[in-house]
């Protein structure tokens, strides 16, 4: 394998490592839709106790929402720093 080629294949390795990493964002995302919609009808249930379960619901969006950011700046590392590309010459 010259070297050209291992680059090809190293960089598209990289590639799908940034696409995989991305899917990462499925689960935050629908775990923050179901904190919307239990929140929801919470409040239509007890239309009283609207601040608790407003706070409530944006403490857990926010705890869905660092694994998504992690993922997406996982990829951007992997897509734009290139490190095990650059170490192949």
């Amino acid at each position: 394998m010259d070297l050209l080629e291992a680059k090809s294949v190293v960089l598209a390795a990289e590639v799908m490592g940034a696409g995989i990493a991305m899917l990462a964002n499925i689960g935050p995302g629908l775990g923050e839709g179901l904190v919307g919609s239990k929140a929801v009808e919470a409040v239509g249930r007890q239309p009283e106790a609207t601040g608790v379960i407003t706070r409530t619901m944006i403490i857990g969006d926010a705890i869905c929402e660092t694994s998504g950011i992690y993922a997406f700046i996982f990829a951007l590392m992997v897509m734009f720093t290139r490190p095990f590309s650059s170490s192949l010459g």
